[in-house]
């Protein structure tokens, strides 16, 4: 018998379990480590939980000070730091193999009422990271190197009813996340299995709201097909606005008189004059020309998603609030606070495990650890 010293969450003990040693390749063994799930670690599977808890939701020096105050335990800022970055990758392993079998069309069918509408809403957001990961990215500045790498969210949620003036109501609790820093493929890939376990299947009206970003609308054409798209439509002002400013710099009182006559055109779904007004509108400036150019492309491209009247009357959002949200809830509140630096690999990690616990399933997840 060989003894170990572990802390659990009633403290430091000594746990005996017997060692054995091959004859033949002279390795050994502790078969008891595995069963307690206590393999190549000093913590018990509760003290590791508890450190997995706060690393997701607070800095992990932070952490340390919550293990301390409210359980009296004393751990190290690196130690939770590890052990969340490790839960968080197991959670991240887990999903991946979900994705895995859902490219080989092998997802479990998800059984349940029909789910009258069915929301999937994108975004991305920089996380600051180390300089290792940024070699070879430009940065937002043209010849400054890049300093964050763009973590891409996406959230499911439902709506049931609307009130009495017709706008939707988001079903309570109901909006899950998952997210990473990785190509828009691999996200389109992740987003489709999150949808499909909350019931994609079953939904009667499925719709995407994002924003005007051409590479959500290329995952939604591929993971999504025949989903109602929808453009945000408070993004598609901003557009707008843009223009107001650049047409009349330091002219508010134009600038709203300019809003006023184009938005009224935006907002009931006239994208086609709209264009037409964007295009017609002359200038002897090039970057100017430049400009309009390029927003009426943006609403000509996008006039499909832009048939707000329409959206409205069958009580559809056709606002992307709830990824917004989630950006700064999800990612922002965690990752992005005053001299934070990451790995990918180790914001990967917190992402996970972050969406593991704000969608419910931080409990699962370890319930089927310890039936593992």
């Amino acid at each position: 018998m060989r003894s170990k010293p572990i802390l659990t969450v009633v403290g430091e003990v000594e746990v005996s379990r017997p060692y054995y040693l091959c004859s033949h390749c002279h390795h050994g063994q502790f078969p008891a480590d595995s069963k307690l799930d206590i393999q190549d670690t000093e913590f018990s599977p509760g003290v590791r939980r508890m450190q997995a808890f706060v690393g997701q939701a607070a800095p992990f020096e932070h952490g340390r000070e919550q293990m301390k105050a409210l359980a009296g335990l004393e751990v190290t800022a690196k130690s939770v730091e590890r052990t969340a970055e490790a839960m968080g990758e197991h959670v991240a392993a887990g999903e991946q193999r979900e994705i895995q079998r859902s490219v080989q069309l092998d997802l479990p069918m998800v059984v349940g009422e029909p789910v009258p509408v069915l929301y999937v809403q994108m975004d991305g957001t920089g996380v600051p990271v180390v300089n290792q990961e940024t070699v070879d990215r430009p940065g937002k500045i043209a010849g400054q190197p890049a300093h964050t790498r763009e973590a891409k969210l996406g959230c499911v949620f439902t709506q049931t009813t609307w009130d009495q003036e017709g706008y939707p109501i988001r079903d309570p609790d109901s909006t899950t996340y998952t997210g990473a820093i990785e190509t828009a493929e691999a996200f389109g890939k992740r987003i489709y299995v999150e949808a499909w376990k909350r019931g994609w299947g079953r939904a009667q009206t499925k719709v995407v709201i994002a924003d005007g970003a051409e590479w959500i609308w290329n995952q939604a054409e591929q993971q999504f097909p025949g989903a109602v798209q929808i453009v945000d439509l408070y993004h598609a002002r901003q557009h707008l606005w843009e223009l107001a400013r650049t047409l009349y710099p330091h002219e508010e009182g134009k600038q709203k008189a300019w809003m006023k006559i184009h938005q009224r055109l935006l907002d009931q779904g006239n994208i086609g004059k709209l264009v037409s007004a964007l295009r017609s509108i002359d200038s002897t400036n090039a970057e100017v020309l430049e400009k309009l150019r390029t927003k009426a492309d943006y609403f000509e491209r996008n006039a499909e998603r832009m048939r707000y009247p329409t959206f409205r009357c069958q009580h559809l959002f056709v606002g992307s609030g709830v990824i917004e949200a989630g950006c700064k809830t999800v990612i922002g509140s965690r990752l992005k606070q005053s001299g934070m630096f990451w790995t990918v690999r180790g914001a990967n990690a917190i992402i996970a495990l972050r969406c593991c616990h704000l969608n419910g399933r931080f409990e699962d997840y370890w319930e089927a650890r310890r039936a593992a």
